[in-house]
């Protein structure tokens, strides 16, 4: 075994090619939800935190505008449960910023759907992105509480016929994993939508208490990559993936296509450097709390007010050490140690080795490609 110690980085000091302010954030605008989801990553203790008054968002957006930022993404908690939502979505296009919304959808009215044209609130819309997961009440239900179901597309439906920038996420887990196919039917097929995109149920938040009857099995993801990869060839690729079973099915088939050609690595591969939206990107908690991602809530960056957001984005331990995790071989971790497909592979995310391990600097073995072509047993996991 290796002895060669690795150098300790000095957390006060970006990387090389950090921008002096991020491109992006994400913005959780309130803890407050009307549902409570069995797999929701935003865990129940962040709503014992109250909401950042609107002056103070309202100071923040300016902050950003000045800074340049791009974009925004308004999330929750569910972002229609604030009354003064368009107050604030005034704020972000007043300081020449662009958004996106995630909701549940079970909020979104007729109503809403009109606040919508005052100004320049859709012009400066990029998408709202509503949440089902599944076919039907009996399914989706299962995943989030009674009713939910028939609310979320009614929601759905009036985006789509406004002619809203609406996606889908469907948050694969197990009580939604046989509904997969009708899944797609509703949303591509009758619901109408270009695309949706798919994500899995992590052993965060809320599935904490619900694991067993959320989290997929080794043999359940292994089904859950076949059924969807078949069901983007079917739709011809109108489903997508950033985590979850597509992205690892789409992942485990480069490999299998790079070591058919012989090759026994792949460009910028061999480290923890999975997460790239460090470098561009950080969130603000509904109680102004900094993080570098919103499931990432534990480490902290700052209080919004009381820490300046510049200093926190260059300089803060919390999103350096995430950063740094990319100068971590994968030959450094027990885990990985010898294994053969580590030139391929990226480490995973680090808020699902955070939420697994308590530690960052670790690999997801739930996206193991030796694990999943069984050279190493499931009990490995």
């Amino acid at each position: 075994m290796s002895t060669e110690l690795l150098p300790i980085p000095d957390l006060t000091v970006p990387p090389l090619g950090v921008p002096r302010a991020p491109q992006d954030l994400d913005l959780c605008i309130t803890g407050r939800c009307n549902l409570k989801c069995r797999y929701c990553f935003y865990a129940d203790e962040m709503a014992a935190s109250s909401d950042m008054p609107a002056a103070r968002w309202h100071a923040l957006f300016e902050e950003l505008g000045k800074l340049g930022v791009k974009r925004v993404c308004l999330t929750g908690g569910e972002v229609f449960t604030r009354a003064d939502v368009f107050e604030l979505i005034d704020g972000v296009i007043a300081n020449k910023m662009r958004y996106q919304i995630l909701t549940n959808g079970t909020l979104i009215t007729p109503e809403t759907v009109k606040a919508f044209a005052v100004g320049k609130r859709r012009l400066r819309l990029d998408s709202i992105q509503v949440s089902i997961d599944g076919s039907c009440a009996e399914i989706h239900d299962q995943s989030r509480p009674p009713r939910s179901f028939d609310r979320a597309l009614v929601g759905l439906r009036l985006l789509k016929a406004a002619d809203f920038p609406v996606t889908v996420r469907v948050t694969v887990n197990r009580t939604n994993l046989i509904d997969l196919p009708n899944i797609a039917r509703l949303l591509l097929e009758d619901v109408g939508l270009e695309s949706f995109s798919t994500n899995e149920a992590e052993q965060m938040g809320s599935a904490r208490c619900y694991g067993d009857s959320m989290v997929l099995t080794p043999a359940e993801r292994r089904r859950a990559m076949e059924i969807l990869a078949d069901l983007d060839k079917k739709y011809e690729g109108r489903i997508s993936a950033n985590a979850g079973p597509l992205a690892m099915a789409q992942s485990y088939a480069e490999i299998e296509e790079s070591l058919a050609r012989g090759q026994t690595s792949r460009p910028g591969r061999g480290k923890l450097c999975a997460c790239g939206g460090v470098f561009g990107k950080m969130a603000v908690l509904h109680d102004g709390t900094m993080v570098p991602c919103n499931m990432l809530p534990t480490l902290t960056m700052g209080v919004y007010g009381m820490h300046s957001l510049t200093e926190a984005w260059r300089s803060s331990p919390a999103i350096n050490a995430v950063r740094y995790r990319r100068d971590i071989p994968l030959a450094s971790l027990p885990a990985c140690r010898g294994c053969a497909y580590m030139g391929f592979c990226t480490g995973g995310c680090p808020a699902s080795v955070m939420a697994r391990s308590g530690r960052l600097h670790g690999c997801d073995l739930n996206g193991c490609y030796r694990i999943f072509k069984g050279e190493e047993p499931d009990s490995a996991l």
